[in-house]
């Protein structure tokens, strides 16, 4: 009876708006961990195909990337969240408006020329 109120548990598990995927991979991974304990079996193809489906609509250029790139049924459970942090992070970067390595400029005003002599209307000038 546990293991079938876990795994509708799962099965109404959506990502939302508030969640990285860090913490809703975390939240279906117990679930399917818990289940496993039990001794019933759940396979990574399982929660991939969960994820893949539930993920919010901001991961689906990293969606349609990896499934013309590889065949989704190969990609592993790691691969497929490292992809999903990989643009999570760079869309948290973005946001911020860091950008890596960038050195601030410095402006500086330049008036006249530094260290040398400005002309002076009351001079002459001598040819």
């Amino acid at each position: 009876m546990r293991v079938i109120n876990l795994i509708r548990e799962f099965e109404l598990q959506k990502m939302k708006d508030s969640d990285t995927i860090k913490e809703y991979f975390d939240r279906l991974l117990n679930i399917a961990n818990n289940v496993r304990v039990l001794g019933s079996e759940f396979f990574d193809s399982r929660l991939i195909r969960k994820i893949l489906v539930t993920v919010s609509k901001s991961f689906e250029a990293t969606i349609s990337s990896l499934e013309n790139s590889k065949d989704l049924l190969k990609v592993s459970l790691a691969e497929l969240l490292n992809s999903l942090l990989a643009q999570e992070q760079r869309r948290l970067i973005k946001s911020e408006g860091s950008v890596e390595g960038a050195l601030p400029a410095k402006v500086q005003s330049n008036q006249g020329y530094k260290g040398k002599k400005k002309w002076n209307k009351k001079e002459k000038l001598r040819f």
